[in-house]
């Protein structure tokens, strides 16, 4: 077998592979800003809100009182900060929560 590179092929070959690794850092950078929606079926089942004021506390009343009006998941044992803004959570795999937000699984740190 006969390998043929030719002037052409070869610029169109280093152009993609010069733009590759661009364009996979464009797209890991905006997942990584996404918050977790409420509604999907792991944050829904956790009672999770972005914002920790709007949980239910009749529903989940580890997060009533004192001690609940303290309870972010900036604070929590699970979470792992990228911004002021939000963060990892190693409850939901792959996905942000807001760094204010709240959900029945809330640790405190040690």
């Amino acid at each position: 077998m006969k390998l043929v590179t030719n002037r052409r092929n070869f610029i169109r070959k280093s152009a993609l592979i010069a733009v590759a690794p661009a364009v996979t850092y464009t797209s890991q950078v905006g997942a990584e800003e996404v918050l977790i929606d409420e509604a999907d079926p792991a944050a829904a089942a956790l009672g999770y809100k972005h914002d920790a004021t709007e949980v239910d506390v009749a529903k989940y009343p580890k997060k009533a009182g004192a001690e609940g009006a303290k309870q972010f998941c900036w604070n929590c044992s699970l979470y792992q900060p990228k911004s002021d803004e939000l963060g990892g959570c190693q409850i939901f795999p792959g996905k942000n929560v807001a760094a204010n937000g709240w959900c029945n699984v809330w640790a405190p740190k040690a």
